[in-house]
């Protein structure tokens, strides 16, 4: 016996409810696909600025190092700057955002490896355990800074 539909609601086909949420997860999906990419270009913005203002200011790009997860330091093949100070972190003369912790292996220790950037956020750190998150924005400013501590 089944039961009959509460009042004021119409029973929905088989497969009707499944579908609906489906497309509410898709249509979720695709809102923070577009904050994330609205953001990304927003943090873009600052990124060059401050690249333009390291090159004014004669802060000349370093050859950048990533730290394996197993952590051993590896070379890269790009140069920039690094934003935090453990230097897990950094802006490359090409305009990207890298992080700098990287899968490896002995391979990788001996040949290096090549960094693929990162969509940058305006929070660095989101979601990180080490207590060094905050704004781009200031972690850009800090970086414009050479004798920081």
């Amino acid at each position: 016996m089944t039961t009959p539909p509460a009042s004021g609601s119409t029973p929905e086909p088989s497969g009707v409810a499944g579908s609906n949420r489906i497309d509410d997860a898709r249509f979720r999906d695709e809102l923070a696909k577009s904050a994330a990419r609205h953001e990304a270009e927003r943090a873009q913005v600052l990124i060059d600025e401050f690249i333009w203002q390291a090159t004014t200011l004669g802060i000349a790009p370093v050859p950048l190092r990533a730290t394996t997860m197993s952590g051993h330091d590896v070379r890269t093949d790009k140069q920039g700057w690094y934003i935090r100070k453990n230097r897990s972190i950094a802006v490359g003369t090409d305009g990207c955002y890298y992080i700098l912790t990287v899968p490896g292996g002995l391979l990788d220790r001996v040949r290096g490896v090549s960094l693929k950037p990162t969509p940058p956020s305006l929070q660095v750190g989101r979601g990180g355990r080490d207590g060094e998150t905050g704004d781009l924005k200031d972690f850009l400013a800090r970086a414009l800074q050479p004798d920081r501590p």
